[in-house]
């Protein structure tokens, strides 16, 4: 952090007030328990639903593409992925250039799946910003997406100005992940 920025975080107010970083943490942590609750009915962790997620956008990813997105390391990922293969939920197959290389595709059984937790997900990010305006709520989508954007230097712009994930669509960037940020 520069000079400029840490004197503008230490002036921004109440020192008694929590920090930026402390309500970012806290909401994370209350949403990935909300989406953690809601996916649990269906059999799913937090990181599976958001592999999930990256996977109905981003088909043939593989396990290192996934598990940046998803915000675990790729160890994490390949157990995610097992899991999920071991429950139909997602194939893999050799890349056609790249036979070491794995890419993961949602199956209709994951598809089915992940539609139905979306549905329930959905719901927990209407609760969430059920207190803002329509006009607050943009406002907070854009604001999130350019502190993402400040902190990951402008790497990533197209993925950041894009919402990421669904779980980080869904939890207006804040449950993987999010869930993982992508999804949370």
């Amino acid at each position: 952090m520069d000079t400029r920025s840490a004197h503008a975080v230490e002036e921004s107010g109440d020192r008694g007030a929590p920090t930026l970083l402390y309500l970012v943490g806290r909401i994370d942590r209350i949403v990935r328990q909300a989406i953690g609750t809601v996916v649990q009915a269906h059999g799913l962790t937090v990181n599976q639903y958001t592999t999930l997620s990256v996977l109905d956008r981003r088909s043939g990813l593989s396990n290192a593409q996934l598990s940046r997105r998803a915000l675990v390391s790729p160890q994490s990922m390949n157990e995610v992925l097992l899991a999920l293969e071991r429950r139909g939920l997602v194939q893999r197959r050799a890349h056609p250039e790249h036979g070491r290389i794995l890419q993961a595709r949602l199956t209709g059984k994951g598809r089915s799946l992940l539609a139905s937790c979306d549905a329930e997900v959905r719901q927990v990010e209407a609760e969430m910003v059920s207190c803002l305006s329509d006009e607050d709520r943009a406002g907070l989508r854009t604001t999130l997406l350019r502190c993402i954007g400040a902190l990951l230097g402008g790497q990533n712009k197209e993925e950041v100005t894009k919402g990421g994930s669904r779980t980080a669509r869904t939890a207006r960037e804040g449950a993987g992940d999010a869930g993982g940020a992508e999804r949370s």
